[in-house]
């Protein structure tokens, strides 16, 4: 029996990689501060995301066998492997903080520490504004019958606590990320909220999947949002040379207990009233004052 031996072949490979050199290094280059440098890994911050999810709630996303004389031991050990891992991913995220440069570099590790000190702070307000996410869950959805059943099945809430998480974490100076955070619970949810989005308290995402929030937007306490809503920017305002001008305020203001409906987009920096309601597939490009109930066959733009 005769083997079959594959055929070698070059591809023209030192040719291509010194193409690709050469765009790399001059023609194309597009390196951040102009060298290479580790970057954050998406795989560590889902390892972290694990580990924080199970600290914040053991025996839902921990191990279903904790009993009180363990809880608090498991806690801390995950805890430990996971803000480890993240103060090592902060540290090489600092690389990419606008306000950050080569100079400062020696000090990286140090502010790491010091900013992941600062986030396992805040994990019991974090917790508490999640629960209150769970809450309003609870509240507002007839069809959910447990605590557990919304913790394990819901992507509007599962997109919730990443956010909470990587608002945190954005706050902290770390938008890189928060971001990475973001993109993780995007992927797994359909849900887009950027980081720097402000969202109050009892925060609930019906159904979930399309439901975009821009990095500007403002949410009050208690709003909910349905499947496919959009809080989006109207027009993207720019410089003297045609740049686009960065965080200028373009999302929407949504005040206390506003509820909108699937398919809904509201977009540009307006206000939407507390205690309003907006209709399915409504286009909303003007403010409205509170206790408004806006429909598709209402006038909606300028």
């Amino acid at each position: 029996m005769s083997s079959h031996r594959p055929v070698s072949h070059s591809f023209q490979l030192p040719q291509v990689v010194a193409q690709l050199r050469l765009s790399r290094e001059e023609t194309h280059k597009i390196r951040h501060l102009g060298r290479v440098r580790e970057l954050p890994s998406r795989e560590a911050l889902e390892e972290v995301l694990k580990g924080v999810f199970a600290a914040l709630f053991p025996t839902h996303y921990g191990r279903s066998d904790l009993t009180d004389e363990s809880i608090d031991y498991f806690v801390g050990s995950v805890l430990s492997v996971a803000l480890n891992t993240l103060s090592e991913q902060i540290r090489r995220g600092l690389y990419f903080s606008s306000n950050s440069n080569l100079e400062e570099e020696a000090t990286f590790d140090a502010l790491a520490e010091k900013l992941t000190t600062q986030f396992a702070s805040e994990l019991p307000a974090i917790r508490a504004l999640i629960v209150s996410d769970i809450r309003a869950a609870m509240s507002g959805d007839p069809a959910a019958t447990s605590v557990s059943e919304i913790l394990l099945c819901y992507p509007g809430v599962s997109a919730a606590i990443h956010y909470r998480i990587a608002h945190a974490l954005y706050e902290l100076g770390t938008p890189l990320l928060a971001r990475f955070i973001s993109e993780i619970a995007h992927s797994k949810t359909g849900v887009d909220i950027h980081p720097g989005a402000k969202i109050g308290e009892g925060f609930f995402i019906d159904h979930g999947t399309g439901v975009v929030i821009g990095q500007t937007a403002i949410l009050g306490k208690n709003v909910r949002l349905y499947q496919a809503v959009t809080l989006g920017a109207k027009r993207f305002p720019e410089d003297d040379e045609g740049n686009l001008i960065k965080g200028a305020d373009r999302h929407p203001i949504l005040e206390d207990d506003v509820v909108i409906y699937a398919g809904a987009t509201v977009l540009g920096r307006i206000t939407i009233g507390a205690r309003s309601t907006i209709g399915g597939n409504v286009w909303l490009t003007r403010s409205v004052p509170p206790d408004s109930n806006i429909s598709q066959a209402q006038t909606l733009g300028h």
